[in-house]
């Protein structure tokens, strides 16, 4: 019998983001560290309800429930790499366009306070987590999560995400927290994930 949860492929080759971040880098952090919560969820829920159930439902219906936790962390850490994954592309970062770019000024102001503010939460997270561009209600958020949370099991629709956990970052930057988020922001960011996880 297959395991119900695979490895999502990556959206580019492993080589697509360098020098930015290097092939070196993506071989550890989605080949071993995506790949090794994949394979502990797939253990956690053999014989389970839990298995049929799809990555979204099984974050939901076991946030914040203490005997679940390693299930919630391990499929919140597939979710939230898959999209990582997803928010960044090859000459990527720079402004959006059209309804996103409205959304931001109507939000923030302008873009360069966007950035500041995305920047701030990635680099201000202590310890592990991630930093997330959300739609809330009308408005656009940056919200910063610990750990393996994610905001939509708060409502909150993610739109793009920066991981500042250190397997992310350390091999390229070493304890340079703060020029990996700002080479993403500038160069990497994928705003048509965006554009097309604001119209979803």
């Amino acid at each position: 019998m297959s395991a119900p949860f695979s490895l999502p492929p990556l959206p580019y080759a492993d080589t697509a983001l360098e020098p930015l971040i290097s092939a070196n880098t993506l071989s550890f952090h989605y080949g071993k560290h995506h790949k090794a919560y994949v394979d502990n969820l797939n253990k956690l829920v053999e014989g389970k309800d839990l298995a049929s159930m799809s990555l979204e439902q099984i974050i939901n219906h076991s946030a914040g429930k203490a005997d679940m936790a390693g299930v919630f962390n391990n499929a919140a850490q597939i979710w939230n790499h898959t999209f990582y994954w997803n928010s960044l592309k090859p000459n990527g970062g720079g402004k959006p366009s059209g309804a996103m770019a409205a959304l931001i000024d109507k939000s923030f102001g302008d873009h360069d306070t966007f950035k500041k503010e995305l920047a701030n939460a990635a680099v201000t997270q202590f310890g592990s987590g991630w930093a997330w561009l959300v739609k809330d209600g009308d408005v656009l958020k940056i919200v910063k999560t610990s750990n393996a949370e994610v905001p939509f099991t708060k409502g909150q629709k993610p739109l793009l995400t920066i991981d500042v956990w250190e397997h992310a970052y350390y091999i390229d930057y070493q304890n340079l927290r703060a020029k990996y988020v700002e080479t993403l922001i500038d160069k990497l960011l994928n705003w048509d994930f965006a554009e097309n996880n604001l119209n979803a």
